[in-house]
């Protein structure tokens, strides 16, 4: 039996098929390889029980996208949903899921909750300044007031969707003006942090009518790029692709070198932008490093010898060995 995984929660995996809604295990052979299986994935069942609507998962179908934070499989498309207010608006972080998006190659579309809020006129305008010149779907929504939700329902239509943005800003509100109903739980923001408070606890996957679904996902902030080199920032930057040619300099990180090629880009680019980039690029350059000193530590770990790869023994070991060989003689002596 196929069906499609739609909410993780331990060791039970809950799946949509053609029979109702099955909680399945995985097989043990499965775990043994290490298989992961994520939200959105779609799986095929045997051992299937009618009765209980149990069975096991037995092998996991071939992906058209994954990503890896929310871990979802099989997404379309990805809405970051961003507060105009309470929380505030944070364009670092909305850059930040942005490029994430731009990584995993899937089309991000630009939600901005809470516009019923008084003097947002102005984020707005600068929301806008921003990124339509990026070619970027951008929607205005109030779940509360329920407005800017007819604009959004066509956007879904016929894809995956899943919602991402930080705790707070109305994900779970969101779905339940889409769906017009208040299944899901919300919170409202904290009075002593003036953030938001979790309440989305795992990925759980939402139809909306047929063929079109939704992702509702735990709030987080903490994306950062310490898994690319820096000249690969540049790659998730649309300023940057549109540009003809590469830059004059083979090493050049954009970041103030004198003679950059890409200069009038980044004085075409927003401020908050470019400094979104440069944030980023100092964080793949943190990682660069860490992983040539991983790198330099394990050269010394190693030698060749005849073509091969050995481990060094250290001075220290050596030298134990050496002595422990020195007793062992003056015993045989003895």
């Amino acid at each position: 039996m196929l069906g499609r995984v739609i909410k993780i929660f331990s060791d039970f995996y809950y799946v949509s098929t053609s029979e109702g809604i099955v909680e399945a295990k995985l097989r043990s052979v499965l775990k043994k390889q290490n298989l992961e299986v994520f939200t959105g994935d779609f799986v095929v069942l045997e051992q299937f029980d009618i009765n209980s609507m149990q069975a096991f998962i037995s092998s996991v179908k071939e992906r058209t996208s994954l990503i890896s934070r929310p871990k979802a499989a099989n997404i379309s498309q990805v809405i970051i949903v961003s507060a105009l207010k309470e929380p505030d608006l944070n364009f670092e972080q909305l850059d930040r899921y942005i490029a994430h998006c731009e990584y995993h190659k899937i089309v991000p579309i630009l939600c901005f909750n809470k516009e019923d809020i008084v003097d947002t006129d102005k984020l707005k305008d600068a929301v806008c300044k921003i990124y339509e010149p990026l070619k970027y779907n951008i929607v205005f929504t109030s779940a509360l007031q329920k407005t800017g939700i007819e604009e959004l329902k066509p956007l879904l239509k016929d894809n995956t969707s899943i919602l991402c943005g930080s705790s707070g800003v109305g994900k779970s509100s969101l779905i339940n003006a889409i769906l017009n109903n208040s299944n899901l739980k919300t919170s409202p923001i904290s009075d002593k942090t003036k953030k938001g408070v979790h309440t989305t606890r795992h990925c759980e996957l939402i139809s909306t009518d047929e063929n079109s679904y939704i992702v509702d996902s735990p709030g987080f902030s903490q994306l950062k790029f310490d898994f690319l080199l820096p000249s690969e920032i540049q790659n998730l930057f649309t300023e940057f692709k549109n540009i003809d040619k590469a830059c004059r300099f083979k090493n050049c990180l954009h970041v103030g070198e004198s003679g950059c090629s890409f200069q009038k880009a980044i004085d075409n680019m927003s401020v908050s932008r470019y400094e979104s980039y440069k944030k980023f690029v100092k964080e793949a350059q943190e990682y660069e490093n860490k992983i040539s000193k991983i790198s330099i530590k394990e050269e010394a770990r190693h030698k060749f010898n005849q073509n091969k790869i050995m481990t060094k023994i250290s001075s220290k070991k050596r030298n134990l060995s050496r002595k422990t060989s020195k007793q062992n003689m003056y015993k045989e002596e003895t």
